[in-house]
């Protein structure tokens, strides 16, 4: 039998058609852009991000590389439709084909408001847009920190106004506040002046502005970034936003302590007007200076008054001049008075001290003193008695309940290893060294035989039910 010819194609290892499949899609499509919707997102421990593309009909692996996530201005969110640009290779370890990303944008104006709706209500479930958290504004801040671009109008405009009203120390902290690198420029901005120490080389601003013009919804995007959302809603100085004209509104907004429509505004809102303050102060000085003076009138007029219903001063010190007068009559026959009292009184203690009564009283005394010590001493010979007759009472007592005198009657008392009491025999191990106090005395014996059996119980017979 003839062999069957071989077939006239080459034959390829699976390594080699994977390697020609590969360059043949990546020379297919060099660069591409692709719609889609972004699903079963991860990102790995490496820093890569993994997902899919999808629409009703197809689905498209793709890889954000770890270097080029870091420098996007767009990070894919599930759920949210987008652009992206970039390359389509092959991955041999799966027979599968992906896109390599190097751009995201969001596919429609559409999209933008649905991704960040979804981040308002992410934000706003933390608790970042709060009443409780806003901070009050103060009256007259002494330097006013601003945060915007350094070549714009909104820094001359917000300068113009504040010099308009009443002029403060201003410190600019320059930063983009459009594409890549504003929305981490203007957190870091927001950060720093925090940071500041009061009473530094550098003073600590008392009020924050956060500024931009107006634009378009993808001018402000920078506003609407979670880092600087989060770093307006930490800053523990008062800050105001001030981003786009009177109609826009970004996530600042909300995170703020207080929103003004425009910059110029937020100038106006920071700093009250000098020339009205200092007519308020006027007013206010003229009309204290009124008031003191008809507190004054008034007072002067009750004075007045009291002095008209008071007595004259010869007639109101009459009585007491009358009162004094008779005092000072009668002190001179008070003291005589007093003083026969107290004579007398110092001639009869002079008697008691002569000589022959006080022997008496010592003689007196001595027999008191006598008289109580033989009561003393009859009233302890009682009481001694007494306590002698309870306490050979108590030993009576105690010696009739003594386990010595069942020891006189010919009891022992047995003591086990340890000095336990033995009060058993089934309680005695053979061998056990024992302890037998008598009487009169103690004597060591050791016990022999084996312990007697326990009793039992014997046990019911129930019968048979069968």
């Amino acid at each position: 039998m003839s062999e069957a010819p071989l077939p006239n194609l080459p034959e390829f290892s699976v390594s080699e058609i994977a390697g020609l499949l590969k360059r043949t899609v990546e020379d297919a499509f060099p660069f591409v852009r692709v719609r889609g919707e972004v699903s079963g997102l991860k990102q790995a421990a490496s820093g890569h991000i993994y997902f899919d593309l999808k629409d009703d009909k197809a689905v498209l692996n793709a890889i954000i590389w770890k270097q080029t996530a870091r420098t996007l201005r767009l990070k894919p969110e599930a759920g949210l439709e987008i652009v992206c640009t970039g390359r389509i290779t092959t991955y041999p370890g799966s027979s599968r084909y992906q896109i390599i990303v190097e751009q995201i944008e969001l596919a429609g104006l559409g999209a933008l408001m649905a991704m960040l709706e979804e981040r308002k209500k992410k934000l706003a479930a933390e608790g970042l847009f709060a009443t409780e958290r806003k901070k009050p504004l103060p009256f007259l801040p002494d330097v006013i920190g601003v945060v915007t671009s350094p070549t714009g109008a909104v820094i001359r405009d917000i300068m113009h106004r504040l010099n308009e009203r009443f002029p403060r120390r201003v410190l600019l902290w320059p930063v983009n506040v459009q594409g890549e690198k504003a929305a981490g420029e203007i957190a870091a901005a927001i950060e720093g002046f925090n940071a500041l120490k009061p009473g530094g080389s550098i003073p600590r601003p008392d009020l924050l502005i956060v500024a931009r013009g107006g634009g378009s919804i993808e001018d402000l995007m920078a506003f609407n970034e979670e880092i600087v959302v989060r770093a307006a809603a930490a800053s523990a100085i008062p800050l105001i936003s001030a981003v786009g004209h009177e109609t826009d509104t970004t996530l600042i907004d909300f995170a703020s302590d207080l929103r003004a429509p425009t910059p110029t505004a937020a100038a106006e809102i920071a700093v009250p007007v000098r020339t009205e303050l200092l007519a308020q102060v006027l007013d206010l000085q003229k009309r204290n200076l009124r008031g003191h003076s008809r507190i004054i009138s008034e007072r002067r007029a009750n004075l007045q008054g009291a002095v008209r219903a008071l007595p004259r001063a010869d007639q109101l010190f009459a009585g007491a001049r009358q009162r004094y007068d008779s005092a000072s009559e009668k002190l001179a026959s008070a003291l005589r008075q007093n003083l026969h009292t107290h004579r007398r009184a110092f001639t009869e203690a002079a008697t008691l001290l002569r000589p022959k009564p006080l022997r008496e009283r010592i003689r007196t005394n001595r027999e008191r003193v006598k008289t109580l010590a033989h009561r003393m001493e009859r009233s302890h010979r009682v009481r001694l008695a007494a306590e002698r007759k309870r306490l050979e009472n108590a030993a009576r007592m105690l010696e009739s309940i003594s386990y010595r005198a069942v020891l006189e009657r010919g009891f022992a008392l047995v003591r086990g290893e340890g000095g336990a009491i033995r009060r058993r025999a089934a309680a005695i191990r053979p061998g056990e060294a024992l302890t037998l106090t008598f009487a009169d005395g103690e004597k060591s014996a050791t016990a022999t035989g084996s312990a007697p059996p326990r009793k039992t119980r014997n046990p019911v017979n129930q019968g048979d039910l069968f």
